[in-house]
């Protein structure tokens, strides 16, 4: 890959006394971040997903490989509010305090269905879900911007190059609350990720205290793309681009971990590997289109 060099052995600075929280922190990209943020020492750091299985497995090869570290298991299904809303409050009884959010849990693919709330699946895990639970935890996010140790709070979504491949007009807010209407699992999946980057615009505008943006990770080889899809693009980014030009998980992780580390990260800004800005599709530089996704966003949050 290209842009910045950024090795995170050398690059990563102490993270001594940080809180840190990456969902879909069990596999792929999410869990090489978390074992490479692991030597740096944080105070805590903790793996969110919904298998416990995988979860406490990777909790048990983070302390194998790096003795000492403080790491828990958190459970948590995006797909459900309430499952959120619970791992919360069990984090918040254990921390003041998070400062780098990794929102990095998503889905691909699969047959239309819905999330608990009625969310189509892709933009209720990879958005709806993790825009809760940024809500909730922004106590804990502006706590660490008041004392903060070393750089500001971070919160950094997991976007992909997928954005540029949604929908006409980037996002069909009418198929938001369906299975997807007619739109196809490469359109649901791109508006998904479309999200994923106006949505970090909007935060870093409203919350000037906390540096947030989204990032691609690169074509990585992942269990991202093992779930079965009628989609053509997909399938054949499945068979051809990602195992001729895929890039390893250690490979995958290294922009979100330089988006969580390293100095001059400009909020609301969209990072290809590694820390290249301004890359992102001419939808995802539509303002309306952000603000009009916050709006919608906060109406459906509303009283959670």
């Amino acid at each position: 890959m290209g842009g910045n060099s950024f090795d995170p052995a050398r690059d990563i600075p102490s993270l001594d006394g940080k809180v840190i929280l990456i969902t879909g922190g069990n596999i792929g990209i999410g869990k090489q971040s978390a074992l490479d943020l692991s030597k740096h020492n944080p105070a805590q750091l903790w793996i969110a997903a919904r298998n416990a299985k995988t979860g406490n497995e990777t909790v048990d090869e983070i302390k194998a490989a790096t003795p000492g570290a403080k790491v828990r298991f958190l459970e948590m299904d995006l797909a459900s509010f309430e499952s959120i809303k619970k791992a919360v409050k069990t984090f918040q009884e254990s921390s003041p305090r998070l400062d780098i959010l990794m929102c990095n849990a998503g889905v691909m693919g699969g047959p239309p269905t819905t999330t608990k709330e009625g969310y189509e699946f892709h933009i209720g895990i990879n958005h709806v879900g993790h825009a809760l639970l940024f809500k909730l935890l922004v106590p804990q996010l502006l706590e660490a911007a008041k004392n903060p140790i070393g750089d500001e709070p971070r919160v950094i979504f997991v976007s992909s190059l997928g954005h540029k491949y949604g929908p006409a007009g980037g996002i069909v807010f009418e198929s938001l609350k369906t299975k997807g209407g007619d739109l196809s699992g490469t359109a649901k999946y791109g508006q998904s990720k479309l999200a994923n980057l106006l949505y970090p615009q909007e935060i870093a505008k409203r919350y000037p205290q906390i540096t947030a943006v989204s990032i691609h990770p690169g074509n990585v080889k992942t269990d991202l793309f093992s779930t079965p899809e009628s989609s053509l693009v997909v399938n054949f980014l499945r068979r051809v681009v990602i195992p001729l030009f895929g890039v390893s998980v250690q490979e995958g992780a290294k922009n979100q971990l330089w988006a969580a580390t390293a100095r001059n990260v400009s909020s609301g800004q969209y990072y290809e590997p590694v820390g290249i800005g301004g890359k992102q599709g001419a939808v995802a530089k539509d303002p309306e289109l952000a603000r009009k996704l916050w709006e919608w966003t906060e109406k459906e949050l509303e009283g959670q």
